[in-house]
């Protein structure tokens, strides 16, 4: 695996820009960009940025999942998809067709299976074991956990499916969520953590401390950046 740590004093431009080198990369090789949205307030500005520079994208080759979701209705606030839809779908007028959302607003562990059914037809349909992101976008929690990838739940130990619901007992509700053996498969794997992240957390992560969820990211035949916005 690859690591890349970038310190960035203009962390929502660096970002933006990011994604768009990835998702220019990915359609000049396989004509296809396959991305997964992390949620939080820390991307939405990026979301935003991306969708004003990226103009020239053609939106019906670029296939949006979501890293994790809230067990909750599209519109409600806490909803990670309509936070990107009003900060990025709508913004850059990407067509429905290009975006898989979780429907988080269903029992959960239908929910989960129907969504990792879905990635598992889309590799079956170009001959893939699994469904490979060319990008999947994650944050990082103060406790350590990334998408819903919380310390102590029980998605941390699944080997085998790749979209799971996880009970969080902090918030005593489920989320829907990847699991490591998704997210490992990644071309691209990008933390984005703004200049409020603790820094003492962050090395530990960089560190490899697998009591923190994020420091088990690791992508066996791809790369792992970190952007990390300094004040």
């Amino acid at each position: 695996m690859k690591r890349e740590v970038v310190r960035s004093q203009n962390f929502v431009h660096d970002g933006a820009e990011f994604i768009l080198r990835h998702a220019k990369a990915a359609l000049a090789e396989r004509d296809e960009f396959r991305i997964a949205l992390s949620g939080g307030k820390t991307p939405r500005p990026v979301y935003t940025e991306f969708a004003r520079i990226a103009r020239g994208i053609p939106w019906e080759r670029v296939h949006f999942t979501f890293g994790d979701e809230r067990c909750v209705p599209p519109d409600d606030p806490q909803s990670n998809f309509r936070m990107a839809r009003e900060s990025l779908f709508v913004l850059g007028a990407v067509p429905e067709k290009s975006v898989a959302r979780v429907r988080g607003e269903i029992d959960p562990q239908i929910a989960a299976q129907e969504y990792e059914d879905g990635l598992d037809l889309l590799a079956t349909q170009r001959g893939e074991m699994i469904y490979r992101h060319d990008l999947i976008l994650l944050g990082v929690g103060d406790d350590g956990h990334t998408a819903s990838l919380f310390p102590e739940t029980a998605a941390l130990e699944e080997t085998v499916r790749k979209v799971v619901a996880n009970f969080v007992p902090k918030f005593d509700s489920w989320r829907i969520t990847f699991t490591y053996p998704l997210i490992n498969q990644a071309r691209h794997v990008c933390f984005l953590a703004n200049a409020n992240k603790n820094p003492a957390l962050l090395e530990k992560i960089l560190e490899g401390a697998e009591e923190f969820p994020a420091a088990r990211v690791a992508p066996a035949n791809g790369s792992l950046t970190w952007i990390l916005g300094e004040s």
